[in-house]
């Protein structure tokens, strides 16, 4: 994972919530997952390029609950990843197929989260995921096993609070 915090200026910030808005409520826009014993997640979820399945943890060009095909990556939020991944020189030219984007309301949070679904062969591939969050700040728990003890916690935030969309 590649995380570069601030990366973002502020009022690029603004036009990808934006973007995100206007996707949101369209065909394919903003839910709120849940797992297959039925519990919610704290957040409300939209796919691009590819949907996610939480409940078969698996990517589809629709989603099973609806139908609806997953909205483009907007172009430019392919151009700040591929930007970010040149600063962070982990990887070599990507072209990302799958955006998540995560909308947080103040109860926001996600739980424990490791993408085991990133194989070596799509990121060599140049094929990684982005995930882009929006709204209020929010917990995000990542690691290599199931304990949250051995888990990197930090809060994802916007450093342009000050705008307003």
């Amino acid at each position: 994972m590649v995380l570069l915090k601030g990366f973002v200026k502020p009022e690029d910030q603004v036009g990808m919530v934006r973007m995100c808005r206007q996707l949101g409520k369209g065909p394919g826009g903003f839910y709120r997952p849940s797992f297959k014993n039925g519990a919610k997640l704290n957040l409300w979820m939209m796919s691009l390029g590819k949907n996610w399945d939480p409940t078969l943890r698996s990517y589809g060009p629709t989603r099973p609950f609806d139908g609806a095909p997953a909205p483009t990556i907007p172009d430019a939020f392919k151009m700040i990843a591929q930007a970010a991944n040149s600063t962070a020189n982990e990887f070599p030219q990507i072209n990302p197929d799958i955006c998540i984007v995560n909308y947080y309301t103040n109860s926001g949070k996600l739980g424990l989260h490791q993408d085991k679904d990133e194989s070596e062969s799509s990121l060599t591939k140049g094929l990684p995921f982005i995930s882009v969050s929006i709204g209020d700040t929010a917990e995000f728990l990542f690691g290599n096993t199931r304990d949250k003890d051995q888990a990197t916690k930090i809060n994802l935030e916007s450093v342009g609070k000050k705008y307003r969309t």
